[in-house]
C-alpha cells in the first residue's frame, strides 16, 4: 500500500506548467494601478499646497509654454426688437369760429398795411388796392393783409380769368380802392353812408361794398355765421369767401343764387345768409372754368 506524501507548511506549490502564466503578468496591472494612483496624490499634494497665483502669473506660466490663442469674443445676439408702429397723425380739427368776445366798436381809425404786395393775375388791367384795420379792433394789419392776399391769389380767385390783375400797396401809392377790417358799429356806418344797409335783427351783421371801399364785418371774420359753423365750414374758408364775395361787388358783380341743391354755391350768392341747398364754396374759379349762378 502506497502512501501519498503532504507537502510541509510553509512550501512553495509549483505552478502547473499547463497554465502558460506567469507571476510577473499576474502582477502588472496591479503595478500600473498603484503608481496612477502615488502620482495622482502627488498631484493632487501638490496643487493643495500650491499658494493662490494671480492673473499675470497664470498668464506668464501661459506664455512660458508657448503662445496664447486667445478665442474670439462674439457679442451675445441682440434680441430683434419688435416693430413699433407710429400711430397715424391726427389732424387737428378744424376752427370754425374763434372763442371770446368781439369788440363791437374801435376808434373808427385805420392802420394800413404798409407793405407791397406782389402782382396777382398773369395779364389783364391792374387794380391796385390798400389793406387797413380799425385801429381798437384787436386785430393786426399784416395778418388781415396776408388773408386777403391768400384769397385773392387763388388758384380759383378773380385774378384766374386772365383778365385782371391785383396788386396790394402801401400808403402813399396810387389806388383804386382799399379793403377794411372794421369793428360792427363802424362797419355799420360806412355801409350806410354808402346806401347799404347791413343790419339784421337790428345790428350790423353782414359786410359790404361802397364806392371805392370794400368793409369786411370783425364780427363775421371772428365768428363766421351760425349755419356754416353748423356745416363746419372751417373759418379760414369762409373769410375766402367773404373776401372773394365783396371784392367781386368792387369788381361790378351782382348777387347770384344757388344753380342747384347739391351743387356749389356761387361766390357771389349771399352765402353769409343762406346756402338755399348748396354747399358752401369760397372760389370764383372752379377746375379752371368761371362759376356762377342765375343772377337774383
Amino acid at each position: 500500500m502506497s502512501t501519498s506524501r503532504r507537502p510541509r507548511r510553509g512550501a512553495v506549490r509549483p505552478v502547473p506548467a499547463s497554465t502558460g502564466r506567469s507571476t510577473a503578468g499576474r502582477w502588472r496591472p496591479a503595478v500600473v494601478v498603484l503608481a496612477f494612483v502615488v502620482a495622482t496624490g502627488v498631484g493632487v499634494a501638490v496643487a493643495v499646497q500650491r499658494p493662490y497665483a494671480s492673473a499675470g502669473e497664470l498668464v506668464a506660466e501661459r506664455l512660458a509654454d508657448g503662445p496664447v490663442t486667445i478665442p474670439p469674443t462674439t457679442a451675445p445676439p441682440t434680441p430683434s426688437a419688435s416693430p413699433t408702429v407710429a400711430p397715424p397723425p391726427t389732424r387737428p380739427a378744424p376752427v370754425l369760429s374763434l372763442p371770446g368776445p368781439v369788440p363791437s366798436a374801435g376808434r373808427g381809425s385805420f392802420g394800413y398795411d404798409d407793405r407791397q404786395g406782389e402782382v396777382l393775375g398773369r395779364a389783364g388791367v391792374l387794380r391796385r388796392f390798400r389793406v387797413a384795420v380799425e385801429n381798437g379792433s384787436g386785430e393786426d394789419v399784416h395778418a388781415f393783409g396776408d388773408a386777403v392776399q391768400k384769397a385773392l391769389a387763388g388758384p380759383g380767385s378773380w385774378v384766374d380769368g386772365g383778365q385782371l390783375r391785383l396788386q396790394r400797396v402801401a400808403p402813399g401809392s396810387r389806388y383804386d380802392f382799399t379793403i377794411y377790417l372794421a369793428t360792427a358799429n363802424t362797419a355799420g356806418r360806412l355801409c350806410l353812408n354808402g346806401g347799404i344797409n347791413i343790419r339784421v335783427g337790428g345790428r350790423p351783421y353782414t359786410s359790404c361794398r361802397v364806392a371805392g371801399k370794400v368793409v369786411i364785418n370783425l364780427d363775421r371774420w371772428r365768428k363766421s355765421v351760425p349755419h356754416l359753423v353748423r356745416a363746419r365750414l372751417p373759418l379760414d374758408t369762409y373769410r375766402l369767401y367773404v373776401i372773394n364775395h365783396e371784392v367781386g361787388h368792387q369788381l361790378g358783380h351782382h348777387h347770384e343764387r344757388c344753380p342747384g341743391v347739391g351743387r356749389p354755391a356761387p361766390v357771389m350768392q349771399q352765402q353769409t345768409l343762406f346756402l338755399d341747398g348748396c354747399t358752401p364754396n369760397p372760389w370764383v374759379y372752379l377746375d379752371g372754368k368761371r362759376y356762377t349762378g342765375p343772377l337774383v
